[in-house]
């Protein structure tokens, strides 16, 4: 699936991954390749996922690589948008 991870600052990532785990209001959630389309409010955590999309230069440092593999990237809020196998994760 393709994955964009945008904040108010500049589109930090973007590009294919595996899988992708967001911190939903109600718990966290994982996406994999050809979900169902879905849109969802985030909450304060971790944006997580598997792969090795493009990260924009000058953002590399935002993001932490955890013991299992994934990417992980904190956030105060949000909102991911989940249509046609396309991820955007809109941050703050």
């Amino acid at each position: 699936m393709y994955l964009e991870i945008v904040t108010p600052e500049a589109s930090l990532v973007s590009g294919e991954v595996e899988s992708l785990t967001v911190p939903g209001v109600d718990g966290e959630f994982q996406m994999l390749n050809n979900h169902a389309s879905i849109v969802s409010s985030l909450q304060n955590g971790k944006v997580k996922f598997k792969g090795e999309p493009t990260f924009t230069k000058g953002f590399e440092d935002k993001f932490s690589k955890e013991n299992d593999g994934r990417w992980s990237l904190k956030i105060n809020s949000g909102t991911i948008e989940m249509k046609d196998n396309k991820a955007i994760v809109l941050a703050d």
